[in-house]
């Protein structure tokens, strides 16, 4: 496994870390407690160290398994990354959080249901340009007492972070989804990190499974999964062309490397990014992810521009 420093926190994070969102059961299909929990342990052996959950995953189950977990575990070696904001608000606007004590109250809830003392990163999970003086005070006091190192927010949203970094004199880490079908981040967001050295923690690299080659126009969902959504009228002619744009990287895909470690490499390539934190919900999928940093060939020069052509129409 390679390790990053994770912006200005100093931190070293692993390339490739574990996203927990899966394990909570309440939003991408069914899932099993055992496999997740062996997922975790099996991530930490081949040398993942950070953990990216939330609050609202499975209303604390993931959070739950992941302090299960860690109460057999070198707390010193891993660093626990989680968030809050949506268990009130939901998708629903205005901001719930109005006050700093929601967010304090909710830091507590987190803390007990990890078992620990310290959150290592805590994030803003809201990602409209809302309440965000709630979210700044709260953390800044948080980080007083102890039970917080490091803040910042998960959001696609340029005047959300900008605001939220200004505000809060200098977040230390910014969540934002990037991928090779989602590069609207390449444009504002990430440049905006690397010049004011915020480490990047990058989700959805995979395309929520679309980037793996495994899924076809015909390719269906639990009731419970969250994908179902891309099957709609609406939305499914947008779900054909991704997978048609998959179709054409097929190439990627060699000895020795996925195309779904070809995914998440093109997103490691990029410098303002520190590390991609994909999901599993099984030791199969991380030993798959992990080898992305450690024992994938390398994409090329040459296969960098080829999926630039593809993706955006324009030669790198």
């Amino acid at each position: 496994m390679n390790y990053r420093c994770l912006g200005k926190t100093g931190l070293q994070v692993s390339e490739i870390g574990l996203g927990l969102w899966a394990i909570g059961g309440d939003a991408w299909g069914p899932v099993d407690d055992h496999e997740s929990l062996s997922a975790i342990a099996r991530a930490f052996e081949l040398g993942v160290n950070l953990f990216d959950t939330a609050d609202v995953y499975g209303r604390g189950h993931s959070e739950e398994l992941l302090g299960q977990w860690l109460k057999g575990a070198p707390r010193d070696r891993v660093i626990v990354a989680t968030k809050v904001g949506l268990w009130h608000s939901g998708d629903d606007r205005p901001n719930a959080y109005v006050k700093k004590e929601m967010v304090v109250e909710s830091c507590e809830a987190s803390l007990k249901r990890l078992g620990v003392e310290t959150i290592d990163i805590y994030q803003c999970h809201v990602w409209w340009d809302e309440n965000v003086e709630v979210f700044v005070e709260a953390f800044h006091d948080l980080r007083r007492q102890g039970k917080l190192r490091f803040f910042g927010v998960s959001t696609h949203d340029f005047n959300q972070l900008t605001h939220f970094d200004t505000a809060a004199g200098g977040v230390d880490v910014l969540q934002v989804p990037y991928s090779l079908i989602n590069r609207k981040s390449e444009s504002d967001v990430l440049p905006y990190c690397q010049a004011h050295d915020i480490g990047v923690l990058a989700r959805g690299s995979l395309g929520m499974g679309r980037l793996t080659g495994k899924m076809t126009p015909d390719t269906t969902f639990p009731e419970n999964d969250v994908r179902r959504n891309w099957l709609k009228t609406d939305r499914y002619e947008q779900f054909v062309a991704e997978l048609a744009k998959v179709d054409q990287i097929r190439p990627l895909a060699r000895e020795g490397r996925t195309l779904a470690q070809a995914a998440l490499q093109f997103v490691l390539a990029h410098p303002a990014v520190t590390l991609s934190i994909p999901g599993a919900k099984r030791p199969s999928q991380v030993e798959e992810n992990v080898r992305a940093s450690d024992g994938a060939p390398p994409l090329s020069d040459e296969e960098m521009q080829f999926i630039d052509e593809i993706f955006t129409g324009r030669p790198l």
